[in-house]
This record gives C-alpha cells, sequence and structure tokens, in this order.
C-alpha cells in the first residue's frame, strides 16, 4: 500500500514515445503512475506501425507525444499525462523544468540526447532510469549523482553501427537518409509491400509519391525513353512532390532546417534526358580506358540526381529484371544497388541539409544498420518500470537497490537470458560528473574555433550550449543573451583567438547554461600531419 501511494503521487517524466516509448508508457500507466510528462520530438511514420503499438494507420503524420498521450489516457482516463511534441535540448526543457520531477526514464534512440538529459539529471540530483536496445539485446540501468556511474562515466566506443529503429520524418543524420534510400531500392525493385514506403492504393491520403512510383502495366523494359521518363517522374515524386507536400502540412515544423525540395530540371537543365546520357557515356568512356571512379569521391547533386535515374533505367532494363524484379533484396556488394543507394541517400541528404557522404561511407553504414525488435523494446520497458518500483520503495540507497540489467540475445554460459549486475560506481576520470580535465590533441595552426565548437564540443562532447573562455576572457557563447558580437571568432584560427589564442598547453574553460555543465579542456598542438586517415 505504501509502494501503490508512492506510485500514484510521484511526477515522472518520459523523454522519448517511440518503440521503446510506447511499451513503457503503457507500462506506466498500467501500473498505477499518474502524474506523467512526455516529451518527442518525431511525428508517426508508417514505418513504426509494426512495433510501436500505441499507434495505428490513421495516426501517421501526426505528434508521437500526442498520439502517445491520446490513447494511453484510454488506459486510465484518471491519469494526469502531459505531451510536449518538442526537443528535449530545447531551452523550455532546462534545470527548472527538470527539478519538478521525482523520476526521469528515457526512452531515447541517440546518443546527443542521451547525453543532455544525463547532465541534467545529475544537475538536479534526479534519479535517472536509461535504458537501450539493438536489435535483440537491450539493457537497463539507474544513474544517480554522487551513487553511480553517470550515462559518460564510460567513454562510448565509436563503432559503424547504427542500430536505427525507424525512417524519421525529420531526419538529422546520414544514417537516417541510408535506411530510407535501402527501403526505397525495395520499393522499386523488391517486394514492393515489405517495404516501410509503401502505402495501400487505395488509401484515400496517398503520398504524392506513391503513384509515380507504381510502374504502369504498359511500361515496357525494352524502351529506354520510357524508362527514363519513369525514372525521372520517381525522382520528382520522392524529393520535389513529396517535400512540398509535407511542407504545405506543416510536417517539418519541429526540423532544425526547412527542408528544400529539388526541382529536376533547375538541377540538370530542360534537356534532362541528354544529361543522364551524357553522365553514362562518360562513365563508359572512363571504363573503357581502364579508368575506375574513386569510391571515396563525393558526387555532387546534380551527379546524385543522373546516378539515381540511370541506376533505375539500368536495373529496370537488364535480363535479370525480367525475371527477379520485385524479389530484388539490397547488397552492398551489388555495384548498382549500392550505387542506387548512395544517389539517393544523398539526395535525400540534400533536401534536409545533411552532409552528403561518398560511395564509400554510404556502404559501410548500409552494411551495418539493425533492425528494431519489439519484443525487446518490451522487456527493457518492463525492467524501467521495475527500477522505478525499486527506488520508490526507497529501503536502500539507489546504488544498492537498483541493478544494471542486461537482455541476451541468447542464453548465456549460466542458462540466462537476463542478467542483473551491479552498478557502476562513478568514474573518477569522468570529465562530467567528476569534473576532470579533458586532453585534446589539435593542430592549433590550423583548427577553426567553429571546428572546435560544432566537431569537438557539440558533436564528441555533447555541449548544448558552449561558452568558451580562456582565462578572464569568454571569447566564444550561446544561448539567451550571448554575446553575439563574438561569433566573428568563429572563423578565426585557434592561435589567432584573442588572450594570446589557444596553443599547446592552453586550458579552455567550457560552461554550458542550459546544462549546467562545465570542464576544462587542456589542448595539446599537434601538427596536423602527425594525425592519421581517422
Amino acid at each position: 500500500e505504501e509502494l501503490r501511494g508512492k506510485v500514484q503521487s510521484t511526477k515522472i517524466l518520459v523523454v522519448g514515445a517511440g518503440g521503446i516509448g510506447c511499451e513503457l508508457l503503457k507500462n506506466l500507466v498500467l501500473s498505477g503512475f499518474i502524474d506523467i510528462h512526455l516529451i518527442d520530438l518525431d511525428t508517426i511514420d508508417v514505418s513504426n506501425l509494426n512495433r510501436q503499438f500505441l499507434f495505428r494507420s490513421q495516426h501517421v503524420g501526426k505528434p508521437k507525444a500526442l498520439v502517445a498521450r491520446e490513447i494511453a489516457m484510454s488506459f486510465n482516463p484518471k491519469a494526469k499525462i502531459t505531451a510536449h511534441h518538442g526537443n528535449i535540448k530545447s531551452s523550455q526543457f532546462g534545470l527548472e523544468y527538470f527539478q519538478q520531477f521525482a523520476l526521469v526514464l528515457n526512452a531515447l534512440d541517440n546518443v546527443d540526447a542521451r547525453k543532455h538529459v544525463n547532465r541534467l539529471c545529475l544537475a538536479t540530483s534526479t534519479p535517472l532510469i536509461e535504458s537501450g536496445t539493438t536489435g535483440f539485446l537491450g539493457q537497463v540501468r539507474v544513474i544517480k549523482k554522487g551513487e553511480t556511474e553517470c550515462y559518460e562515466c564510460t567513454p562510448k566506443v565509436t563503432q559503424k553501427q547504427y542500430p536505427i529503429c525507424t525512417i524519421r520524418s525529420t531526419p538529422e543524420k546520414m544514417v537516417h537518409c541510408i535506411v530510407w534510400a535501402k527501403e526505397c531500392y525495395k520499393l522499386l525493385f523488391g517486394k514492393t509491400e515489405d517495404s516501410m514506403l509503401w502505402e495501400d492504393p487505395n488509401n484515400e491520403d496517398k503520398s504524392a509519391f506513391m503513384d509515380l512510383v507504381t510502374r504502369s502495366p504498359n511500361l515496357t523494359f525494352d524502351d529506354e525513353s520510357k524508362l527514363q521518363e519513369y525514372a525521372c517522374n520517381v525522382f520528382r515524386g520522392l524529393f520535389d512532390f513529396e517535400i512540398k507536400k509535407r511542407l504545405e502540412m506543416k510536417t517539418y515544423k519541429t526540423a532544425a532546417k526547412r527542408p528544400q525540395p529539388l526541382v529536376l530540371e533547375e538541377i540538370v537543365g530542360a534537356n534532362i534526358v541528354q544529361a543522364i546520357s551524357l553522365n553514362d557515356a562518360t562513365a563508359k568512356k572512363q571504363a573503357d580506358n581502364g579508368k575506375v571512379w574513386n569510391d571515396r569521391d563525393l558526387w555532387s547533386v546534380s551527379e546524385c540526381v543522373t546516378r539515381f535515374v540511370s541506376c533505375i533505367v539500368r536495373i529496370l532494363s537488364s535480363e535479370l529484371a525480367r525475371v527477379n524484379l520485385g524479389s530484388y533484396e539490397f547488397d552492398k556488394d551489388d555495384a548498382i544497388g549500392m550505387e542506387f543507394v548512395t544517389a539517393a541517400a544523398n539526395l535525400r541528404a540534400s533536401v534536409f541539409s545533411i552532409s552528403m557522404e561518398s560511395l564509400y561511407s554510404c556502404k559501410g553504414i548500409a552494411g551495418n544498420i539493425i533492425p528494431a525488435i519489439a519484443t525487446t523494446n518490451a522487456i527493457v520497458a518492463g525492467f524501467q518500470v521495475l527500477e522505478a518500483f525499486r527506488i520508490l520503495q526507497g529501503a536502500k540507497p539507489v546504488g544498492e537497490a537498483c541493478k544494471y540489467t542486461y537482455c541476451n540475445s541468447s542464453w548465456n554460459a549460466r542458462g540466462v537470458l537476463l542478467q542483473p549486475s551491479p552498478l557502476g560506481k562513478p568514474n573518477p576520470q569522468c570529465y562530467v560528473c567528476a569534473k576532470h580535465t579533458v586532453e585534446l590533441a589539435v593542430d592549433t595552426n590550423r583548427m577553426l574555433l567553429r571546428d572546435l565548437v560544432d566537431q569537438v564540443l557539440k558533436k564528441k562532447l555533447g555541449v548544448n550550449e558552449p561558452t568558451i573562455s580562456l582565462g578572464a576572457n569568454t571569447i566564444y557563447e550561446e544561448g539567451e543573451d550571448a554575446e553575439t558580437s563574438l561569433a566573428v571568432n568563429l572563423e578565426k584560427k585557434l592561435v589567432d583567438l584573442p588572450g594570446n589564442g589557444i596553443r599547446h598547453e592552453t586550458t579552455v574553460s567550457i560552461e554550458d547554461f542550459s546544462q549546467d555543465f562545465r570542464c576544462n579542456i587542456r589542448v595539446l598542438h599537434r601538427d596536423e600531419e602527425e594525425f592519421g586517415e581517422e
């Protein structure tokens, strides 16, 4: 009875309403939690429906958080669920917002947001129940300031493996575009109805591309001009008409940058067929002369267009297509298939202002995408609620009462699938919870302050709104009331910054008031030639 009372009176925050988040919200409501806040940035895509069970086809295009709230309320009308369709890193969800919660439960799918929530929970001393899944693998652990290791106590190994479980309506990374491109390949050449992009032709609210990608029975595979016309229409549907339609529907209102439709004629000119033929002829001439194009070259948007169209024509006009069309499966080692996916992914990246990648990079990503498993999400979400119960019971300190639980893909040596282990202690070398100094080796004569901000502070260290100081001098800052005149320093080399610059053995102070985060960076100069390719 005492625990039930605590459950009903405890105010909690759930971050994420995707695969884990749907299961978690359902579990929380059915377990008696009443006062729940829910935050999610995304809208519902048709690809979510097979594993995010709070959503149905009529919800496609709507905010996940708002729909999840509506459905969860039907489980317990007495529940008080407050849903926010927004970015957890926005200023409205800062320290003051986090201070109102007794527990925070993460159901996120990206490292940057996890780091941000980790720091806010440390700053407010709020217990954080962290979770994650990768295919059949999953884990749940509790983070409590001063008692357990934090999310960043253990360095995250950078692996070329991307557990992406959804095609986002607002992609943020190249991997999201590659997932989409692989589904596009399946839609055009494989088992069409298995593609996440496929839509029922009887659906009245179809996308702008579905009719254009559907091949007419009159389309003959030996008429190259007709195939080129079809391929151009596929391009228009996917990268022009569909984007414009979604802009009109305001689907992208939460996107960091407004997507830009790609107009075929503006990119390759009025004579589209000639541009495509010229590209094919050039490629053939180079091949005849023994020249092999470098798979690490970055293609231009116009080259991506011609390759995209050319790949469709080449695949459909091949002898294999007459037999195998409708059963193609993407293989990263299939040259034409990989070329198509690279071109399609880069075109989508261009639409959403995401940095484009070479075929070499795309191949590495495309071969390591891990599908999401609904049952793993359900298991992990269940353990999160059990850890919440342990915390609320309060019989022992969090670090002793809770466990780090692993969900294995197969029986381990002890014959178990679910393996609990003690939570780790805080790492005294952690730059987040122990305020340890970070060492950074860079070429201070070449690196710009912009690179330090974007590539090191934001991308590697997870800083949201950095303030950078050299001694008593502030050389750059972001956030509310930031000194905008300091932005001029972004284009300066580190050695040329005010306050004698950043040189060998310089200590730089970093603050992020939105996260209540501080650390020092000890800069070590190394000539660029000393660094390897990575």
